[in-house]
């Protein structure tokens, strides 16, 4: 019963999730916010992010190490006497995520924050034109008859409606892993593997309860904190994130049989393996470091970012 219970309350998490991201792509306008639903101060809050400082470096070099990925919560193990009643400490996941496994990673080293919307931008306007797709997180205004060429201010898609670049620039860009590939290459990198990002995030990411802009903290991205004071510790801005990783099984993977094919279903080469949490994720998924999320590689809509690692 407690392994179903968390089945549906965390399937509904993600749902909301899906249909917040399904909403926002209203063509016009967008999505308007419900009557009394007040709009941020964008100005001022524009203003109080471009004096955020950049980290001394743009990157952190990690590893080598070997560092423990998923956890040991077969749903098999649930008919077992001395676990059956195992609710109260057990940590139940998805399929996905188990058996606990060690996996070595080598040095590389990695951005502290991911790419932005405005670095992006100048991609997609330049060196990227014609090669990249303009993210489905974006609107293009002033454009009447001229199609997607670059032409025409950005506007940024939220929640309240669209806004302009110059305030969300420092937003982690939410595009297509595909693109995002394509940026790092042009970089001289490549996205993470899943337990390179792993370890980054271990290192660095702070939870909800620390702050992380998961679980609705506000209904927007925010820029990227990693890499300033507190030893580095910070906060990605409110996104997933990309993995170079192929969702597939590994040693030890048993599907569910409660939900078949929640994750096997998948195991198509097609789709990538993506951890942490968006803004409106909720904090029992985005605090649980074992969580893996994944989406088709092409797919442009969910709320899913990607720094650039580099090997050494």
């Amino acid at each position: 019963m407690a392994r179903t219970l968390m089945m549906v309350h965390e399937h509904d998490g993600l749902h909301i999730e899906t249909l917040l991201y399904m909403l926002i792509q209203r063509a016009g306008t967008g999505m308007l916010p419900p009557p009394g639903f007040a709009i941020p101060p964008w100005a001022t809050l524009a203003a109080q992010w471009d004096a955020i400082p950049p980290p001394s470096t743009p990157t952190v070099t990690l590893g080598p190490c070997t560092i423990t990925l998923g956890h040991d919560d077969q749903e098999p193990d649930d008919v077992q006497p001395e676990l059956e009643r195992d609710v109260s400490t057990h940590e139940f996941g998805w399929d996905n995520e188990s058996p606990a496994r060690a996996v070595h990673v080598g040095a590389f080293r990695v951005e502290w924050r991911p790419v932005t919307n405005s670095e992006f931008e100048a991609f997609w306007r330049g060196a990227g034109k014609g090669v990249v797709a303009m993210p489905a997180s974006w609107v293009l205004v002033g454009t009447e008859g001229k199609g997607e060429g670059g032409e025409g201010e950005v506007m940024v898609r939220t929640l309240y409606g669209p806004v302009p670049m110059r305030y969300a620039r420092h937003w982690p860009v939410l595009t297509a892993y595909d693109d995002l590939r394509a940026y790092a290459t042009h970089k001289g990198g490549r996205i993470p593997s899943e337990a390179e990002l792993r370890l980054f995030l271990d290192t660095y990411q702070v939870s909800y309860a620390e702050g992380a802009n998961t679980g609705f903290r506000h209904w927007h991205p925010l820029p990227a904190t990693a890499g300033g004071s507190g030893g580095g510790r910070g906060s990605n801005g409110g996104v997933w994130e990309w993995t170079a990783t192929v969702l597939e099984g590994h040693e030890g993977f048993a599907g569910t049989g409660i939900f078949p094919g929640y994750s096997s279903d998948f195991f198509d080469g097609k789709h990538q393996v993506v951890l942490g949490a968006s803004y409106a994720t909720i904090p029992r998924i985005g605090d649980r470091r074992t969580v893996r999320n994944f989406y088709q590689h092409n797919y442009p809509y969910p709320w899913v970012g990607a720094r650039i690692a580099y090997d050494v």
